[in-house]
């Protein structure tokens, strides 16, 4: 026992004339006679020119040290530069293993860090080359055998976390230049301020940052402020802010010479050992945008498990623009985008997003629903109703003379408008690539829908893609006192892309649905298509090159407005009876019962051979094309004539004009003056006259059968007369009506 007693008296004597020793070497020692050493190794072994220029001081209690002036050149340019570093440690703290510094002050830092040409950072130079390479070479022979036997130890050998506490820190006026020749870009760091102070594991402590940075490319500064109580535990695996306060002032080209502010409050908590995290009234905003949130994490990896909610307080986008210094959102309505709005619950499995009582408000719309979203498949599911939208609304306002002819020089100027447009180099349709990466199941259903002043009800959709298959299985809703069902299907696994659409519409009446969709009022009725279409391509071009399919389509109970055919067919007919029509009023509609016909598709052509259509006392019949890239129509019609028509004496259908057709044509661009396409044809009404020739041939013919008959009963009428005698007459009438008949 005596023997381990003087053996921890000798430690203690060392320890003591160690600590003498410190002691007497700092009070006689002065650390400024050394300067030119220290500079001239620093230059030995870097390629940095060190300049000691201000006073070196230490200190034994408190450990510490102290610089003033320093400056540090590369290649003859300034690198680095401090005015005052001061580092002060307790002593007797590292003695009980609990180090705690007094001070640590840093003030007028200046780095200068800069990019050439060939993209080397000018850091990369301060080591001389051979030193550089020589240590490289010791680093990583040394280093292999302590990557196979080093093992981390977090905490001491007592199994006790490390206890290291700082009364004060303070980091001022320091400053840090970036510059990169490559691409012209520059970074500036000033004016960044650090004060800490009390900070010790395991309890909080303040802290406080400022700073400010600006940008070349392009233009942009920002000046930050932030305030919070940081704490850490003594393992460094929980962290800790609370009261955070940050608001960063923003100002440059992105925001149009505007200055913007944006703020974070709440506070933060993470466990890295847990591998949990979490928000707790944590609010972020922009300008006029708010965000808030509780959330809570669990699990670091790539299958995090989320609980939580967000809301996105009501703001208007175009005040956020505004505000933003960002172009203006025209609209046709200047009070739509002034209200949106969203609320959401987070939750789900590990590794998914599920949002649950979503609400979504734009305006006066509002959507409900939820999703979710898989994080590792990239799985999208949502399912989405709302009520009513007017997408009108949102579209840009029509420019001034669209709705009315412009004068010569505006003309010119729309017309070199469009012909530039058209020299535009068309773009694909689709991201094919992006479509192939596609894992959808979206649902979506809305009341009512406003869109080309349209009005359509009770729509339903419904979408899946997965492997670059995209299918809309359902699309339905109720139009104009119909209603109408479609699906779709594009095949994006090659890159010419297949799509396939079919449709079926029920009933829909024309005459709203034209007036509201293009103020086309000249044709009414119910109707029903079905639209059977395959084509080929990721551009509009190509898709009508490639188009093929029909359109078979019936129209009950109509009329065509603007446009009366009964006075066409009239205008024929008196030209047979070659008489004058006296009728003034014809009106300008003609009734039908019945119109269908089918549509052959090929390519931007349509072919129709079978149009019918039953009309009062006429049937029309007809065949034609429409060219849907010239917006060209090209029918030849033709109205048989199979009744009375019409009561005026010149119109009266005697035997030589029944059953002809009276021709009409339609011809012209569609897109320009639907009412003035279709006309009487008279180009045509010469095969129409040589038909009516032929009807009053037959009839003359039969005339003068009849006119010889008669002649020749009387003829032998009377030669019996002569022999039989008068007596015998009307026997001799009976047999002969008999014999001719």
């Amino acid at each position: 026992m005596k023997v381990i007693r003087y053996a921890i008296y000798a430690v203690i004597a060392l320890l003591l004339l160690a600590v003498a020793a410190v002691a007497i070497a700092v009070a006689v020692i002065n650390p400024n006679d050394y300067k030119p050493q220290i500079e001239a190794a620093v230059e030995k072994q870097t390629n940095l020119d060190l300049m000691l220029e201000g006073d070196i001081g230490w200190s034994f209690i408190p450990l510490g040290l102290e610089l003033n002036e320093v400056e540090a050149n590369l290649d003859g340019e300034r690198f680095v530069a401090l005015e005052q570093l001061i580092a002060q440690i307790d002593f007797w703290s590292l003695i009980a293993m609990s180090p705690q510094v007094n001070t640590f002050l840093l003030n007028g830092l200046d780095a200068h860090l800069e990019v050439n040409e060939q993209g080397e950072g000018n850091w990369t130079r301060i080591m001389r080359e051979q030193n550089a390479t020589a240590e490289a070479g010791t680093d990583a022979a040394e280093q292999q055998p302590a990557q196979e036997t080093a093992e981390p130890e977090p905490q001491s050998a007592s199994g006790e976390a490390l206890n290291f506490n700082v009364e004060n820190v303070e980091i001022s006026n320091a400053s840090v230049h970036y510059n990169d020749l490559s691409t012209g870009q520059s970074v500036t760091l000033e004016d960044f301020t650090v004060t800490a102070s009390d900070i010790t594991l395991g309890s909080e402590f303040p802290l406080d940052i400022r700073f400010r940075v600006e940008t070349s490319q392009p233009q942009f500064a920002v000046d930050g402020n932030i305030k919070a109580r940081i704490q850490a535990n003594q393992a460094l695996n929980e962290f800790a802010v609370s009261g955070l306060n940050a608001v960063f002032d923003m100002s440059g080209e992105p925001f149009g010479g505007e200055s913007v502010t944006a703020e974070l409050a709440g506070s933060l908590a993470a466990n890295l050992e847990n591998e949990t995290a979490s928000l707790s009234d944590f609010s972020a905003s922009l300008a006029n945008l708010s965000l808030n949130t509780n959330l809570n994490v669990k699990g670091f990896g790539d299958k995090p498990a989320l609980d939580g909610r967000i809301e996105i307080s009501e703001f208007s986008l175009k005040e956020l623009l505004n505000n933003l210094g960002q172009p203006a959102i025209e609209t046709t309505d200047p009070e739509v985008l002034k209200a949106i709005a969203l609320s959401t619950n987070l939750g789900g499995e590990p590794g998914v997003v599920a949002l649950s009582d979503l609400v979504i408000t734009l305006d006066d719309t509002r959507f409900n629903g939820g999703g979710s979203y898989n994080l590792a498949t990239g799985g999208l599911v949502f399912d989405l109703e709302g009520d009513k939208l007017n997408a009108d609304r949102y579209l840009p306002p029509s420019a001034e003379g669209d709705s009315q002819g412009a004068g010569n020089g505006e003309t010119q100027t729309d017309s070199n408008t469009q012909t530039a447009g058209a020299s535009q180099p068309e773009t694909d349709l689709l991201p094919l690539d992006t479509l192939r990466t596609l894992l959808l199941d979206i649902d979506f259903g809305l009341g009512e829908l406003i869109v080309s002043n349209l009005t359509i009800n009770d729509i339903a959709a419904s979408t899946t893609a997965k492997d670059g298959l995209l299918q809309v299985d359902e699309f339905s809703g109720k139009l104009y006192y119909g209603s109408f069902g479609a699906n779709a299907t594009i095949d994006a696994r090659t890159d010419n892309p297949k799509w396939r659409i079919r449709s079926d519409v029920t009933n829909v009446q024309t005459l709203p649905l034209l007036t509201d969709l293009a103020e086309v009022d000249m044709l009414s009725g119910g109707a029903n298509l079905k639209v059977a279409v395959d084509t080929t391509g990721n551009r509009i071009s190509a898709l009508r090159e490639n188009a093929n399919g029909e359109i078979s389509f019936n129209l009950a109970e109509g009329e065509f407005r603007q446009m009366n055919l009964t006075r066409m067919a009239c205008q024929g007919i008196a030209l047979a009876n070659q008489e004058s029509l006296t009728t003034t009023d014809w009106g300008t509609t003609t009734p039908f019962n019945d119109m269908r016909g089918t549509l052959k598709i090929d390519g931007n052509t349509l072919n129709n051979t079978d149009l019918v259509a039953a009309l009062a006392g006429m049937r029309l019949e007809g065949n034609g094309t429409v060219d849907l890239e010239q917006t060209d129509l090209d029918y030849e019609l033709g109205l048989r004539i199979v009744g009375e028509i019409h009561r005026d004496e010149a119109c009266r259908v005697t035997e030589y004009v029944e059953n002809v057709v009276i021709p009409v044509e339609c011809r012209g661009n569609f897109a320009e003056d639907p009412a003035g396409l279709c006309s009487f044809d008279g180009s045509r009404f010469r095969d129409t006259l040589k038909d009516i020739a032929a009807n009053a041939a037959k009839a003359k013919a039969r005339e003068e059968v009849d006119r010889a008959k008669e002649k020749a009963e009387e003829k032998v009428q009377e030669k019996l007369k002569e022999k039989l005698g008068e007596d015998a007459g009307g026997k001799v009438k009976d047999a002969l009506k008999g014999l001719f008949n």
